[in-house]
């Protein structure tokens, strides 16, 4: 397995809050990669602490919590715990300083592992499987627009111009509790998967996004991504990062 990314400020913002981190758990013919994924929120510095303290957090979990006889069932509660976890740490350093109240930080994050993926998600960053040229979006947003398009309030296209198209609905740290979604999905020979902040999806189409993967060299690709999302605006931070079987 391949595994890129890259982030950028974008054209508009005067800091960039997104966090990612990818890193091999373990070497062999079982091997196993991991991507974390975070776009923080907050005033002044928060979001950015927020974003780099949940990445921090989970990535020692990881690493310290993946073994290589570990089980479907024992990646899935590493996880989901290191997840719970963050959200107490973020929350509780949120609370303890008035100037970073309402910090939080969205996450997606995967670890891929013998043909299968495992996906966890709090807020609107999300998480693609690519496969020949079809793209799937895995994860589910965590936004009020999701909410009115499933009640059938609102169209998709509607969503892209409604003005609450940006308010989340579930964050790290919002609160002193989260229940993140969770997935697995098995994958095959050539299966990509693409996590991504906002700033990406927001500012392109899926149908693009998986014409600039599927067409151009793997190791270029995040970039390519990241210049697409500027060029069609790019008024948020960018982040990008790509699993290749």
């Amino acid at each position: 397995m391949l595994v890129y990314s890259k982030t950028d400020i974008g054209k508009k913002r005067s800091e960039n809050q997104d966090r990612v981190w990818t890193d091999v758990l373990n070497e062999g013919s079982d091997e196993a990669v991991a991507v974390i994924v975070c776009d923080g929120m907050g005033g002044e510095n928060a979001g950015s602490l927020a974003s780099q303290m949940t990445v921090d957090f989970m990535a020692d979990r990881f690493k310290r919590g993946f073994r290589d006889d570990i089980n479907r069932n024992s990646i899935r509660n590493l996880m989901i715990t290191s997840v719970i976890a963050a959200n107490s740490l973020v929350y509780d350093e949120s609370i303890s300083d008035s100037s970073k109240h309402g910090m939080g930080t969205t996450c997606v994050a995967a670890i891929v592992h013998n043909e299968r993926a495992y996906i966890i998600n709090v807020g609107d960053s999300r998480a693609y499987h690519i496969f020949d040229d079809n793209i799937q979006q895995i994860t589910k947003d965590h936004t009020y627009i999701r909410t009115l398009i499933d009640e059938g309030r609102i169209t998709e296209e509607e969503s892209k111009r409604h003005p609450d198209r940006n308010a989340i609905t579930r964050a790290i740290g919002a609160e002193g509790n989260v229940t993140p979604d969770y997935f697995e999905l098995d994958l095959q020979e050539k299966s990509i998967m693409l996590l991504c902040s906002d700033g990406l999806h927001s500012y392109g189409d899926d149908i693009k996004i998986a014409e600039i993967i599927v067409n151009n060299p793997k190791n270029k690709v995040c970039e390519l991504l990241v210049n697409y999302a500027i060029k069609n605006g790019g008024r948020d931070n960018i982040t990008a990062a790509l699993i290749v079987l």
